[in-house]
């Protein structure tokens, strides 16, 4: 979840980047969601230059291998790049400000011609694992047949970034309230999953990204059941 302080006089609030995805997608088309995807076998690869919360610290707060951690953070750095073009990166004192310069890469990446630790190591960059905060870990429903373990990342827009729709998994791209991307779903302008939602409903109540970034909480794993009440499906958190 890519964030920015909305500003503005009414009270402030965060903004989110969100994508609705394009109609032929194979899960989740045409949904309002966050940029993000599956860990490929190369984001485990730790040639990686790393600063900031190690792996073992990650694989803590997601309850998961220190290995799959470290995949973890690595795929949430190269879909957000993939994704939106806002790249989690740079040196140790500092981050990457305008991503111009690695369109090239971008869509190596995209294509998988290029792994993310080959791009940062070619290119003398550092994963920023500090500029990433552990927020939320949802499994699908069992009854459903495709089911992911999906972990879920807060990061603010680093200065001087831009964050782009130039996906072809998306149709649509851009910044949103969270409280009015949940409206937009009341009115059936736009569908959201249940922890898209969910997870929205707990941004709308911070006051700004630096709140959001400063919050600490347990992320258990969520599993929703479905059931199915006549003609209608209730979405059931345990």
């Amino acid at each position: 979840m890519l964030l920015r302080d909305a500003g503005g006089t009414d009270g402030g609030g965060v903004e989110v980047f969100l994508q609705r995805r394009v109609a032929a997608m194979a899960f989740a088309a045409g949904m309002t969601v966050f940029p993000g995807g599956g860990v490929d076998e190369r984001d485990a690869d730790a040639s990686v230059r790393w600063a900031g919360p190690p792996p073992r610290q990650w694989a803590e707060w997601f309850g998961c291998s220190v290995s799959l951690a470290s995949a973890l953070v690595c795929a949430a750095v190269r879909e957000t790049f993939e994704e939106s073009g806002v790249l989690l990166a740079g040196s140790a004192e500092a981050v990457v400000g305008d991503t111009a310069d690695y369109a090239a890469a971008r869509r190596a990446l995209v294509s998988r011609e290029l792994s993310l630790a080959g791009f940062l190591n070619d290119a003398g960059l550092t994963l920023r694992a500090d500029l990433l905060r552990p927020w939320a870990n949802w499994v699908t429903p069992e009854q459903e047949p495709r089911r992911y373990d999906a972990r879920f990342f807060v990061a603010a827009l680093p200065r001087g970034q831009h964050a782009d729709g130039e996906t072809t998994e998306a149709e649509s791209s851009g910044w949103q309230r969270p409280r009015d991307a949940i409206a937009d779903a009341e009115a059936g302008r736009s569908i959201l999953m249940p922890p898209t939602w969910y997870v929205l409903g707990e941004l709308a109540e911070c006051a700004s990204v630096a709140e959001v970034l400063a919050t600490t909480k347990p992320i258990p794993k969520i599993t929703p059941r479905l059931v199915v009440d006549g003609d209608q499906v209730r979405v059931e958190l345990p």
